[in-house]
């Protein structure tokens, strides 16, 4: 099996599910997302396999978060999508994609049903 999973190696849960993929000898596509951005385009495939409206796949408690006055465009998507493709750091981890599908791994044991 494969997995792509959009990673932030100073984040616990994305190590936690990076680790429980490689142990469980799934071949991992790791992008680190605050390296290599994902597009607009990108997010917004990755919110809807994952069926999630943009506000849940927002950090709130990063600064960039209240800079951009976001709290007042929580039902705007497309500008919750704007604002994560031009700060990553707002974007929550981490994302894993395999064959079963697309999911925010919080707590990492989430992945364990993206690869089962």
């Amino acid at each position: 099996m494969k997995a792509t999973i959009w990673h932030n190696n100073r984040c616990s849960n994305s190590r936690g599910a990076l680790a429980l993929l490689q142990d469980a000898g799934v071949e991992v596509e790791v992008i680190n997302y605050l390296d290599t951005p994902p597009s607009t385009t990108q997010l917004r495939a990755l919110l809807d396999e994952m069926g999630l409206p943009a506000r849940e796949l927002l950090r709130a408690k990063e600064p960039a978060y209240a800079e951009l006055g976001l709290s007042s465009q929580l039902e705007d998507e497309a500008a919750l999508v704007a604002a994560m493709a031009a700060h990553p750091s707002l974007i929550n981890r981490p994302i894993v994609r395999t064959r079963k599908g697309t999911a925010l791994c919080r707590p990492p044991e989430k992945v364990m049903a993206l690869i089962g």
